[in-house]
């Protein structure tokens, strides 16, 4: 255990052991292993510049762009990239923010707050939208139309349409889609949504900086930018496939009528002025300037070679989905994710553990609706260099999962589960279910049992589950006697 505030101070080479330690506990962030949350683009030296590149900003607020001004030039160098990348043209402005899911929030806000005279607002989106999508209308009080997509796994321009209303402010598709990396069909989707006056939003977060490299390696893709007529906004985060450090990411409009309901701005009160474009108020010039320095040491060339290693790697894994019984590809490979699922009786959440068990860690994700559950692989340009290993290891894989049998919970467990209701989840409950299913002492290398159960309950219901575990992660050890 770490004590952050010891009694007296301790010396800086014992803390970043320590901190080392801790690390040791982690999954791998380089190696291309790790299929999710991490973006290696497996460049020498690139860590170490980012690293000093923070440093000297770290201690730059972003409160104040008149006070910092080297921040405020590297924020407009960071928006100008993506505007120039993204075929905004030069009425395009944007803003800097911490992630993707601050850009979407923000996208939301601008839209509802651009339509002042509504008392219900309304977003639409298809049912791959990002969930972030959900948190934004549940914290800015804007009502979630969600549109169910084809069998393509794409949104359906002709039922989106549909779902618009008076009181819809915004309508927003992917680029790609999260869960299964496809993209939606932004030109008819924004068509529409523009008959009706409404704004559109591409959440290019996950995409946005690998897909123009591979539309330009040759890849048939839609159009998805701000050169498509109607779109009114997109957000592309840069702290993936512009491998820069977490907490990066750019939210652009078309222009900047768009952007302004945007900001939020507050005299009311004796202290100064409070005008802030984004979220959050104090921020740390760190991950900007950490970002600008990836951006320039890779370069427009630089990225184009790491989506063709990515473009490389996609086809290696897909091809070793197609080739191994047991798996089979759900979605297809067309931009940077692998997307698989089970048959022949193959159990998908002992899968990902055998998997892990080799040393690859996945991405499983739930069944929805009609959507089997299924396995999501990011696949960095680090995985160029490890993608032909996965093949037979996932053959090995399916083999020793079809051995070990499928997760069988017992009928109690499943039983006492059926009767729950949200509202009946307490802390007790949850940590009497994760002593039960072996997570009590920290150990989540053997999820199958643990993702079965939640894949049998409704979402809802997993949603209270899953809160309660992570408050029950999320405590303070008591203080040493």
């Amino acid at each position: 255990m770490v004590e952050a505030l010891p009694s007296k101070g301790v010396s800086g080479e014992q803390i970043l052991e320590e901190l080392r330690e801790l690390r040791r506990a982690d999954l791998p962030t380089h190696g291309g292993r790790l299929f999710a949350y991490v973006y290696d683009p497996a460049l020498g030296g690139l860590d170490d510049l980012a690293g000093a590149a923070h440093a000297i900003s770290a201690h730059v607020n972003g409160l104040d762009p008149t006070a910092f001004p080297s921040l405020l030039a590297m924020e407009n160098a960071l928006v100008g990239a993506a505007a120039r990348l993204l075929n905004g043209g030069t009425e395009a402005v944007g803003s800097v923010t911490s992630g993707g899911t601050e850009s979407l929030i923000l996208a939301v806000k601008a839209a509802r707050d651009s339509r002042p005279e509504l008392t219900a607002p309304r977003l639409v989106i298809p049912s791959t939208g990002h969930a972030a999508f959900a948190k934004a209308a549940h914290y800015l009080r804007v009502a979630l139309d969600v549109v169910p997509v084809g069998d393509d796994l794409r949104a359906d321009p002709a039922a989106m349409a549909a779902a618009i209303t008076p009181d819809t402010v915004l309508v927003a598709a992917s680029a790609p889609s999260y869960a299964h990396g496809v993209v939606d069909p932004i030109p008819s989707l924004a068509a529409a949504a523009a008959e009706r006056g409404v704004r559109f939003h591409v959440d290019a977060c996950f995409g946005g900086w690998v897909l123009p490299y591979l539309k330009r390696l040759g890849a048939d893709l839609p159009e998805f930018d701000l050169a498509v007529p109607g779109v009114t906004s997109i957000s592309v985060d840069l702290h993936k496939y512009a491998y820069a450090p977490k907490g990066v990411s750019i939210l652009l409009h078309r222009d900047e009528t768009l952007r302004l309901p945007q900001y939020f701005a507050y005299a009311g009160w004796p202290g100064y002025t409070m005008i802030n474009p984004i979220i959050s108020s104090t921020r740390s010039g760190g991950p900007i300037a950490a970002a600008v320095a990836t951006l320039r040491s890779i370069g427009d060339a630089g990225y184009l070679e790491l989506a063709s290693r990515t473009r490389e790697a996609v086809a290696v894994l897909a091809a070793a989905v197609t080739a191994t019984d047991g798996v089979r590809l759900f979605a297809p490979p067309e931009t940077s994710v692998v997307c698989l699922a089970a048959s022949d009786g193959v159990d998908l959440f002992v899968l990902a553990d055998e998997l892990a068990a080799r040393g690859w860690h996945t991405q499983p994700q739930m069944t929805y609706g009609e959507i089997p559950a299924t396995i999501h692989l990011t696949v960095t340009a680090a995985v160029s260099a490890t993608a032909a290993d996965f093949a037979a290891d996932l053959a090995d894989a399916v083999a020793e999962t079809r051995a070990r049998g499928p997760v069988l919970l017992p009928e109690a467990l499943l039983a006492a589960a059926g009767g729950l209701t949200p509202e009946m989840v307490t802390p007790a409950l949850v940590a009497g279910l994760a002593e039960g299913l072996g997570l009590g002492g920290g150990d989540f290398t053997r999820m199958a049992e643990v993702n079965s159960l939640l894949n049998a309950v409704p979402p809802a219901l997993r949603e209270a589950l899953l809160t309660g575990f992570l408050s029950l992660l999320q405590r303070p050890a008591p203080a040493a006697e």
